[in-house]
């Protein structure tokens, strides 16, 4: 997965080694967001898991101590979730029936109510996750082979 970095800085004179090596560490771990605090600097990296979307980069100082936290610093971006049909188990999510196979579904296909979306390997048990409703693919938040938390949004189905 490539990742783009974008930032907004207040001149801080940042490391941009760090930033390259959390963004590293995203990427190894599947991790959603981290944050590093360094004296008064505090370094927040996250991404969206579905594909294509950049990572963003989030600067602000640490508050100080007696002082209540200013709210984070997000991005204004679309709530996917909304319409997600969520993992029912911890385990491996597969987008196809077979390695090199056609996947499952696509963003912007029409899918029926109880269709095949997602595979999610548990304990040597392949288990179909099917559509709760019928309507049109607008996102897979997934990568194929990746490991699912319970109740992780996997496809959003509108």
């Amino acid at each position: 997965m490539a990742t783009k970095t974008t930032s907004t800085v207040k001149n801080t004179g940042v490391n941009k080694d760090l930033i390259r090596d959390l963004a590293e560490i995203l990427n190894d771990t599947n991790l959603s967001d981290i944050e590093v605090e360094q004296g008064d600097l505090r370094i927040r990296v996250s991404r969206q898991l579905s594909g294509g979307t950049p990572v963003q980069t989030v600067y602000s100082p640490a508050p100080a101590a007696p002082a209540a936290a200013p709210a984070p610093v997000e991005p204004v971006k679309e709530d996917l979730t909304k319409n997600a049909v969520t993992s029912p188990m911890v385990g491996t999510a597969y987008l196809a029936p077979a390695p090199g196979a056609r996947p499952f579904v696509e963003v912007g296909q029409k899918v029926s109510e109880g269709q095949t979306l997602i595979i999610i390997e548990a304990m040597k048990t392949m288990n179909q996750i099917s559509s709760p409703r019928s309507g049109t693919v607008k996102a897979i938040l997934v990568e194929d082979a990746q490991p699912v938390e319970f109740g992780e949004p996997l496809v959003v189905v509108e």
